[in-house]
């Protein structure tokens, strides 16, 4: 929808109300500093200076979504740097950072760079080519990248050493220990390695993506003439070689980075040849890739040529130990075929996602305190146990996870219905699971026992393709009616449809979540889901399950907004609603909680709203694209990120003035809706409101610990220091916490 559109939505939102054609004139200017409750709300400002919804949009309102994604994850680092923190959540983090780093570049980075060779001067939202955002991508990671190793090496591996964790370097070994991983490499190590030489007979090798690699040069004794060799540090062991000692009276567990072992030894590698030098470095590779889904082939086995070539792909940087010689950075930029631009230095090791080596040690004190989530008291234990589809025909029931527990609500939810004889059809949407799934395994269950049921595995979810693929074979073996969706969508919703016989009568039971149907990650991700008998929601997934698996061209449902026709469609009407509601005297409020904030026309409709006083409070995990508290457009609109031991994955908006709450899978971006199916449903039981209000209400308390978004596009951590902090996750966990 363009600029023009929303504006002409508005003014006709406008003229079926008796509103005046002006902003109310009763209320003050300024910034809703933080506010938490709609009686404290700020009015619209005086008539003579308050801007109207005709006011032009500035062209630079859009921030830039790549550089919002590197603070993201600057944000993510600051919690590693937080001393506050148990130390090996701290660990954890750098972990995070470090994957989170890989996979931008490996997917955002290798788009931009696809765009810039291939000659597209498409320019992003905020006006910038992508050649200039990959020069201030190349910009703002290397800072990040230093930060992130700086923080390992003068603040986390410091404090591991006080705990008796220590990471060490080989001239830090003793001669006992040298001599133990002497044996453990010749056994265990040697075997597997391959020295790869480069000469006229010997050609570069290739580079996976992401695998450590240690640069070789090597000097024959007796002509002088100096060669390079590589040697990938194998993957199947792993990277911290284990050293246990008594150190004084308390227990000191030492690791050795395999990188560092080998180097001890590259001697033996290369026989009668001298050691020149040794450096470490790491290739990022291109691994964005589509499946031309209109050729006349079977889908699975064209994704599966696609991932057989994604190990091929182009690099996209190259990471280098900051002690590398200018020499062996010009071989390998030239034999890769890597720009300068793309090379990032890093003081200390690399790859810090093999910090979760060392997080998985059995130190609870460094970690957090463990955390036992609750079954909702609808789905209680009782003396004679009520079975959830009793329970759901005395109402709805929302799930907050990982606070209510998944495997006694969802997941016992598809057990059930696997179970039950009355049960007569099973269909579900998988987009990511475990790799030992419950849920899986009883939709097996359900097939064996001759249910009819129906699994739409989404077979493109990027990084998890083999692991679907095997699940879509191992269903269909089962019986399953196996479907992998529609041609040029990522079926991406979260819903579980139960057919249900009682009596003369079919009942239908549905699931409608924000999350993946997956034990493990269920435990980690904060997401909601709507659990429901409720005939229209029933009716309407029935009619979606028809669309996924048939050739029903269905854009329009009773109780849900579905994209890629209606999600974006149906958000910015309701939008305009809470402006009508707003220049008809009332005080509209919306309230939106996603990961990511990218659509420029929502955006824009959000702009329109806080220009006719609508008060606007978003809660973003990650990207925001959004300009807050900008004079003339965006000043009534505060956003906020909430990071912390859970990753906060929920996505629920609040139209306040027409009383309206939807949760579902959608976030705020192209990709969602415009080129996947996504669902939205309106949750419309009063009880079940006043649970998703207390969410926003605690995420938005000004004593809670958050980053907030300046208009210049700087997050700030709040509250400021000295001022009373509470904890969003802390809070949720502590009211469920079992005794």
């Amino acid at each position: 929808m363009t600029e023009a559109e929303i504006q002409i939505r508005a003014e006709n939102a406008r003229s079926t109300s008796s509103a005046a054609q002006t902003a109310p004139t009763d209320g003050a200017s300024g910034r809703p500093d933080r506010l938490s409750s709609a009686d404290s709300a700020p009015k619209a400002p005086p008539a003579a200076t308050a801007p109207t919804v005709e006011d032009p949009l500035p062209e630079d309102r859009y921030l830039n979504r790549e550089l919002s994604w590197l603070d993201f994850n600057a944000r993510v680092l600051a919690l590693a740097a937080d001393t506050s923190l148990p130390l090996l959540e701290r660990a954890k983090f750098l972990a995070i950072f470090a994957s989170n780093l890989d996979e931008f570049y490996m997917v955002r980075v290798a788009g931009l760079k696809r765009r810039h060779e291939m000659g597209l001067s498409v320019r992003s939202a905020d006006g910038l080519s992508p050649k200039e955002q990959l020069r201030r991508i190349g910009e703002r990671t290397q800072q990040i990248a230093a930060r992130h190793a700086h923080v390992f090496l003068d603040s986390v591996r410091p404090a591991l050493a006080d705990e008796g964790i220590v990471i060490v370097t080989w001239s830090e070994l003793d001669e006992d220990e040298r001599n133990r991983l002497s044996t453990y490499f010749h056994e265990q190590v040697f075997p597997v390695l391959t020295p790869l030489a480069v000469d006229p007979a010997h050609p570069f090798p290739f580079v996976s993506g992401l695998s450590l690699n240690l640069a070789i040069t090597v000097k024959h004794p007796e002509n002088g003439g100096q060669h390079f060799a590589r040697i990938k540090v194998p993957d199947n062991v792993d990277r911290f070689v284990e050293l246990s000692g008594r150190d004084g009276n308390s227990t000191v567990t030492r690791f050795l980075p395999m990188e560092e072992l080998i180097a001890a030894f590259l001697p033996v590698l290369f026989p009668g040849m001298e050691i020149v030098e040794h450096h470490a470095f790491r290739i990022t590779r291109n691994a964005d890739f589509e499946v031309e889904e209109d050729r006349d082939e079977d889908l699975l086995q064209a994704l599966e040529r696609e991932l057989a070539r994604r190990r091929f792909g182009s690099p996209v940087r190259l990471e280098v130990s900051d002690d590398m010689t200018e020499g062996m950075l010009e071989l390998l930029l030239r034999e890769l075929e890597v720009d300068t631009n793309d090379v990032i230095e890093v003081p200390g090791l690399l790859d810090l996602s093999a910090l979760w080596q060392i997080y998985n040690l059995d130190r609870p004190a460094l970690k957090d305190r463990p955390f036992v989530p609750a079954t909702p008291p609808a789905f209680g234990e009782r003396e004679t146990p009520k079975s959830i589809f009793a329970t759901l025909r005395d109402g709805d029931v929302l799930v907050h996870h990982p606070y209510d527990s998944f495997s006694t609500t969802v997941q016992r939810f598809i057990e059930q219905a696997a179970a039950d004889p009355n049960v007569l059809a099973i269909k579900q949407t998988l987009y990511r699971t475990s790799g030992d799934s419950p849920i899986v395994n009883s939709l097996i269950d359900a097939a064996e026992a001759g249910k009819q049921v129906v699994a739409l595995v989404e077979i493109k979810a990027r990084f998890d393709e083999q692991a679907n693929i095997k699940w879509a074979r191992t269903l269909e073996q089962a019986g399953v009616h196996v479907v992998y969706g529609l041609v040029g969508l990522k079926t991406h919703c979260k819903t579980a449809l139960v057919v249900r016989r009682e009596g003369s009568t079919i009942r239908r039971y549905c699931h409608i979540g924000t999350g993946n149907y997956n034990s493990k990650t269920a435990r980690l991700y904060e997401d909601i889901g709507l659990l429901t008998a409720a005939p229209d929601i029933g009716a309407d997934l029935t009619d979606l399950f028809n669309s996924l698996t048939g050739y029903s061209r269905k854009e329009s449902y009773r109780n849900l907004l579905v994209a890629p026709y209606g999600v974006r469609k149906g958000i910015i009407e309701r939008i305009e609603r809470e402006i009508a509601a707003t220049l008809d005297g009332g005080e509209g409020r919306i309230r939106l909680k996603a990961n990511a904030l990218v659509d420029e026309q929502v955006i824009d409709a959000l702009y329109r709203a806080s220009q006719a006083g609508v008060r606007v409070e978003v809660v973003v995990r990650g990207i925001c694209a959004l300009r807050p508290q900008a004079p003339g457009f965006s000043e009534n609109i505060v956003v906020r990120s909430i990071l912390g031991r859970f990753l906060e994955h929920s996505r629920i908006i609040h139209f306040s003035a027409i009383d309206e709450f939807w949760i579902g899978s959608a976030d705020m971006m192209h990709r969602n809706l415009d080129r996947r199916v996504e669902v939205m449903a309106q949750v419309k039981d009063r009880r079940l409101k006043a649970q998703l209000h207390d969410i926003f209400e605690s995420a938005m308390d000004p004593a809670t610990r958050c980053w907030e978004l300046g208009m210049d596009g700087k997050w700030t951590a709040s509250p400021q220091h000295g001022e009373t902090v509470r904890d969003h996750q802390m809070s949720l966990m502590e009211s469920r916490r079992h005794p």
